[in-house]
């Protein structure tokens, strides 16, 4: 009996000796992130930008991979399973959090099948119209949707998507109905709403800011709790009297579970890094984002954040009784 206990305690410090030696020269290779939306949508530019600065900082590329589908819990999958070696890692945002609600067969739980690294950014949501929608302001928006309730179209990136969520949230609270385009990402939508084949959509300012700017879109406010900078004449919905409504999506990194801590503690150094770079500031202010801080930026912040979240938008979807599966 003792001699199984010693092999176990032998085995257990050798293995420990060696990840922290591969932790040591980590890494020596490529670094693959997934992100489990569509190339152009509000979190892959996200994911791009603090990519670059992160690739600077382990002085080794960061490649996106999008593994699109079922509201990013393709790609989560596909990171939960992956070798816990550091070098596959995730960038998802608030559907981590109403994942557990949404899908009755989650195939990955966000709370134990991980390790943290860190939060990356804050992006409120706009609402938006194509361009000869009538209603020119958020007033005459709620009118016109009740008056043709049920016959708009709003376009999502698919159920469990901040877009979703935020679309939910919003006919909940304006007590009508829409019919409900789904999408790969809210690329794909965009650019249906800017063809005109969508009536609106809920989408992130780092992915809606540009065509806002360039008057391509009717915008009809902000998500969150005060204006951004980026967009300072757009008032928020808050403003507009819809007390309460606020959402921000929030963006995280994630390793598998099991990845040495000696190796997040670096992918978080690196993270820090990227978001402290005067560059990916620049790049998230115009973007109307905002980059979290080091408090944030980490396995802890992120960890707590997360369970805050499940907590709070569970009861929301449950009410609601809407499933992904």
């Amino acid at each position: 009996m003792a001699s199984r206990i010693m092999k176990s305690f032998v085995a257990a410090a050798l293995a420990a000796f060696v990840g922290a030696a591969g932790a040591q020269d980590y890494p020596t290779k490529p670094i693959v992130m997934v992100v489990p939306f569509a190339a152009g949508g509000p979190t892959d530019i996200v994911g791009r930008t603090v990519a670059d600065g992160m690739s600077k900082a382990l002085k080794r590329q960061v490649i996106i991979d999008n593994t699109v589908g079922a509201g990013g819990t393709i790609g989560a999958n596909k990171v939960a399973k992956a070798k816990p070696d550091g070098y596959t890692i995730l960038l998802h945002h608030i559907g981590m959090a109403t994942a557990p609600a949404l899908y009755r067969n989650l195939a990955f739980n966000p709370l134990t099948d991980f390790e943290y690294i860190g939060e990356v950014a804050d992006v409120p949501m706009t609402v938006l119209g194509k361009k000869n929608l009538p209603p020119d302001n958020f007033k005459d928006f709620v009118a016109y949707l009740k008056a043709n309730k049920g016959k708009m179209t709003y376009g999502n990136a698919g159920i469990g998507a901040a877009s979703h969520l935020c679309g939910l949230l919003l006919m909940s609270a304006l007590e009508t109905d829409v019919q409900t385009v789904a999408y790969k990402g809210t690329g794909p939508a965009m650019t249906d709403l800017l063809g005109g084949q969508i009536d609106f959509l809920c989408d992130q300012t780092t992915n809606t800011t540009g065509y806002i700017t360039a008057k391509s879109v009717k915008v009809y406010g902000i998500t969150s709790a005060k204006r951004v900078s980026s967009l300072p004449d757009v008032p928020t919905l808050q403003e507009q009297g819809l007390k309460g409504f606020e959402v921000v999506v929030w963006q995280g990194m994630y390793a598998p579970k099991g990845t040495p801590k000696a190796i997040t503690d670096k992918l978080t150094a690196a993270l820090r890094s990227a978001i402290d770079q005067q560059a990916f500031k620049d790049s998230m202010t115009k973007l109307g984002a905002s980059p979290v801080g080091h408090d944030k930026a980490s396995a802890e912040g992120l960890r707590n954040h997360l369970k805050a979240e499940i907590d709070r938008w569970t009861p929301i979807i449950k009410k609601a009784g809407v499933y992904a599966d």
